[in-house]
C-alpha cells in the first residue's frame, strides 16, 4: 500500500509539472507534438545547423516534434519566387509508430537491425546527409551499468552511421546522458569531428541528466 501511495504521489507531481510546463504550453500553442522541439530549436539557433534544401535524418523520431521543426525550417512559408521551394528532404526512423508529418518519409523499425539500417541507407539514394539527429534512448531498467551500456551502444551506432553517411562538413546531434558512458562518448565524438560541443538546452528539464553532443565537420580517417 505504501509503495502504491508513493507511486501515486509521484505521478500526480509529474502530471502537475507537465501541465504547468511553459514549453508544454508553447508546444500546444505552436502545434508541436512535444516540448522536445524547443531543445532542437535552441541547438539549431545556436549553431545554425539546418538550412533550406538540406537532407536531414531524424533517428528516434517519434512522436515527431523534431521532424516537425526540421520540416518548418526546410520549407519556410516565404520563399523567393525565382528560387522556387527549397524543401530539402527529411528521413525519419523509429521503432515506435509515428503519425505522418508532411514532407517527412518515415520508416518504422529498430535502428540496431541491419535490415532496417539497409532500408534507411537505400532511401538516401546515394546522397550524403547534411545533418543526422539522434534522439534515440533505450528503455531504462534502473540498473545503471546496463542502462549506460545500452545508451552507449545507440550513440555509437549513430556515430558510425553519421561517419559513413554525412557530407564532409555535415553534423550529428545526439542525445547522451551524464554517467559512466559520457566521457567515452565525448572522446569518440572528438575522434570523429573537427568541432564538438556539448549543449544542455533550457528546454531540457533541470533534473534530467540528458545532454546533447554536437559534432560538425568529419575528420579524415
Amino acid at each position: 500500500m505504501k509503495n502504491s501511495n508513493k507511486s501515486s504521489k509521484v505521478n500526480r507531481a509529474w502530471l502537475n509539472e507537465h501541465v504547468n510546463d511553459a514549453y508544454v504550453k508553447l508546444a500546444q500553442k505552436e502545434g508541436y507534438r512535444s516540448r522536445a522541439a524547443y531543445k532542437l530549436q535552441e541547438i539549431d539557433e545556436s549553431l545554425r545547423l539546418i538550412k533550406p534544401g538540406d537532407l536531414v535524418i531524424d533517428l528516434g523520431s517519434a512522436p515527431g516534434a523534431w521532424s516537425q521543426y526540421v520540416q518548418r525550417k526546410l520549407s519556410p512559408r516565404v520563399v523567393a519566387a525565382e528560387l522556387g521551394p527549397a524543401r530539402g528532404r527529411i528521413l525519419a526512423l523509429d521503432i515506435l509508430p509515428m503519425v505522418a508529418v508532411e514532407g517527412v518519409l518515415f520508416l518504422q523499425g529498430d535502428f540496431r537491425d541491419d535490415a532496417v539500417l539497409q532500408r534507411l541507407t537505400l532511401e538516401l539514394r546515394g546522397v550524403k546527409a547534411d545533418l543526422v539527429l539522434s534522439d534515440m534512448a533505450p528503455n531504462l531498467s534502473g540498473i545503471e551499468s546496463a542502462d549506460s551500456a545500452r545508451i552507449e551502444h545507440l550513440v555509437e551506432l549513430a556515430l558510425e552511421f553519421a561517419a559513413r553517411e554525412l557530407k564532409p562538413q555535415g553534423a550529428l546531434v545526439a542525445k547522451v546522458f551524464h554517467g559512466g558512458a559520457y566521457s567515452g562518448l565525448l572522446a569518440r565524438f572528438k575522434q570523429t569531428f573537427e568541432m564538438v560541443k556539448p549543449i544542455k538546452p533550457q528546454a531540457s528539464r533541470g533534473r534530467s541528466s540528458e545532454t546533447f553532443l554536437v559534432g560538425r565537420g568529419l575528420l579524415r580517417p
